[in-house]
């Protein structure tokens, strides 16, 4: 393993934690957590339907609907710029 997807793992790790700690501190836990994932979700519909005219897509496959159902939109917004840093 090199050191970017060790970089990456450790960030989405620490990410997974931060945002299990910010659910449950807040409160109602389950429906913060299922309002991010329809935000995510929704967010990368959204994506995909300007990608018509933008040319901007992103693949729709288990890690990136689980991104955007875990991360909501800042996942989304990640998706897209690691889209953007790999293929160019």
């Amino acid at each position: 393993m090199d050191g970017v997807q060790l970089l990456l793992i450790v960030t989405a790790a620490v990410g997974g934690i931060v945002l299990v700690v910010a659910l449950i501190g807040g409160g109602k836990p389950l429906r913060r957590l299922l309002g991010s994932a329809v935000q995510g979700w929704c967010a990368l519909a959204a994506v995909n339907v300007v990608g018509m005219f933008s040319g901007v897509f992103i693949g729709l496959n288990a890690f990136s609907m689980a991104t955007s159902g875990v991360l909501g939109v800042p996942g989304v917004i990640a998706l897209l710029l690691l889209k953007a840093v790999f293929t160019t």
